[in-house]
């Protein structure tokens, strides 16, 4: 037997009213690739960070390489050899690499040493980075490889990687998984954490499940399937979303040669963009982040307006249409950033169900805000989308990520949209809500709305897109069906071939 590297052994962690981390015992060798697994809320983001340093267990122990380990803060586990990629980039866009790399250090050689040696480290793992750039230049893929690149200068015994590949195209991906493979062959530890149970098959050689704080099985990823491990996170058979095979209606929403300049020095502007989707259909809408997706988004909530004939809801120019107004005609939206955009963090979710659901829902009155139909709606979203809370009291801030992304998407589809525009549905969901909420979104097609799906989620486009588009640097590539599209075909598209003719790669 390979002596662990890492050994945990009965760490509790409670906070009121839920107990994040029951009893969880995992060993990982040196050299291994360990996936930890659960559903939102089962206690994985709690687990590694008390392995990081960032929350002390309530109790148990650790140890590392045979000794005890205890970190009090991330500065004591990077000291220790533990490093960790977040699912979140901690990066500042007017910064260059180099500078970015520093500020993670706890002693930063010269400049130019550093830059080096982030020149030498990047070639040695096929992560190619130029440390003079500007970090607000690069693509998704190049932050995350500077995120990387941090944490192997510190020569770490143990990597943590927090849903690494959401931002990834395919070729991205099999570039990481490349990196991944060499650092275990060298003797690296790494943790992984992810939705995307393939990836989990294709990179990892065992995993740890949880659920409700508790380890309830264990497996080698490559002896079962994606769907066995899904219903062994969620306790319970998984449903898999189901299309009406409904034929599409007249055009719902029309874009003609759309352009708009980028709303900040790091933002995207958007490049002649046309599109038509109809009644009861499904577009995706895919694009490495960064691309103009966001921009793309606030074009059609009406956030940043289009005016003069661009934007055309049932035939009628929106384009000057500011967000209540499109709202009011049905044009609902559903932006990627959930905290701060698409819910206040301190309101309660009853406030923030009032927030947009007042004029479809019919929450105010002569003038005046109706709260117990807020608090009804808020408690329609939690029991219709299985949003994990005490209550419509609670706060926005005080949920899981994946159950806030929940209530937001419920809180949208339960408005009856004609037409309902989604950035990234079920990012950080685990896979049981992620089937329920693409489920609502067939539905909502299947009954005449009509949605656009902007999403990095590759396999959610496939599944339940009728049709498929690239944004690549704020254009957008002309829509192809769905079927037959080979994963090949898509990352051209996502990398900008739009004048070519990918149908023979």
């Amino acid at each position: 037997m390979t002596t662990p590297l890492i050994r945990l052994d009965g760490l509790t962690k409670a906070y009121p009213g839920v107990r994040a981390n029951d009893d969880v015992s995992l060993e990982i060798a040196p050299s291994e690739i360990h996936a930890l697994l659960g559903e939102n809320g089962a206690g994985k983001s709690t687990l590694v960070k008390m392995i990081y340093g960032l929350v002390k267990p309530d109790s148990g122990n650790m140890t590392l390489a045979g000794a005890a380990y205890d970190p009090q803060e991330p500065r004591a586990a990077r000291a220790a050899g533990v490093a960790m990629v977040f699912q979140h980039f901690s990066l500042f866009d007017a910064l260059s690499v180099a500078e970015n790399v520093a500020l993670g250090m706890e002693d930063p050689p010269a400049m130019r040493d550093l830059s080096q040696r982030i020149k030498d480290v990047s070639e040695t793992y096929g992560l190619p980075l130029n440390p003079s750039r500007r970090v607000g230049d690069l693509s998704a893929g190049e932050r995350q490889r500077v995120e990387i690149i941090r944490c192997l200068l510190q020569d770490p015994k143990l990597l943590i990687m927090d849903e690494p590949t959401s931002v990834l195209t395919p070729q991205e991906v099999e570039i990481l998984f490349q990196t991944l493979r060499k650092l275990s062959a060298e003797g690296t530890a790494i943790l992984y954490i992810s939705h995307k149970l393939e990836e989990i098959r294709t990179l990892c050689n065992s995993a740890t499940i949880l659920r409700g704080g508790k380890v309830v099985g264990k497996c080698n990823p490559r002896d079962a399937t994606a769907r066995e491990m899904a219903e062994l996170m969620v306790g319970k058979g998984l449903s898999v979303p189901a299309r009406s095979g409904k034929s599409h209606g007249l055009v719902a929403l029309e874009l003609e040669r759309l352009s708009m300049p980028a709303p900040s020095n790091f933002g995207m502007p958007l490049r002649d963009i046309s599109l038509q989707v109809r009644s009861g259909e499904v577009m995706g809408i895919g694009g490495v982040a960064g691309n103009g997706q966001d921009e793309l988004l606030q074009a059609l909530s009406g956030e940043t307006r289009a005016p003069g004939k661009r934007i055309w809801l049932f035939g009628e120019d929106i384009g000057a249409r500011g967000p209540r107004s499109r709202r009011a005609k049905g044009l609902l939206c559903a932006p990627e950033e959930r905290l701060g955009h698409a819910a206040a963090p301190n309101m309660t979710l009853t406030e923030n169900a009032m927030l947009t659901g007042s004029l479809r829902r019919g929450l105010e009155r002569n003038g005046f805000l109706d709260w117990r139909a807020a608090r009804n709606f808020a408690e329609e979203i939690i029991a219709r989308f299985d949003v994990r809370t005490p209550g419509p009291n609670n706060a926005a801030r005080a949920l899981s990520g994946g159950n806030l992304q929940k209530f937001v998407v419920g809180r949208e589809v339960l408005q009856d949209p004609k037409v309902l525009v989604v950035n990234q549905p079920t990012w950080g969901v685990d896979a049981a809500a992620a089937a329920a909420i693409r489920q609502a979104l067939l539905d909502l097609a299947a009954a005449g709305g009509t949605v656009i799906v902007i999403s990095q989620d590759l396999d959610e486009l496939m599944e339940i897109s009728d049709r498929f588009a690239a944004l690549n640097e704020g254009r957008l590539s002309d829509p192809r069906d769905t079927a037959g599209l080979t994963i090949e075909e898509i990352g051209l598209m996502l990398g900008g071939a739009h004048g070519m003719e990918v149908a023979h790669v």
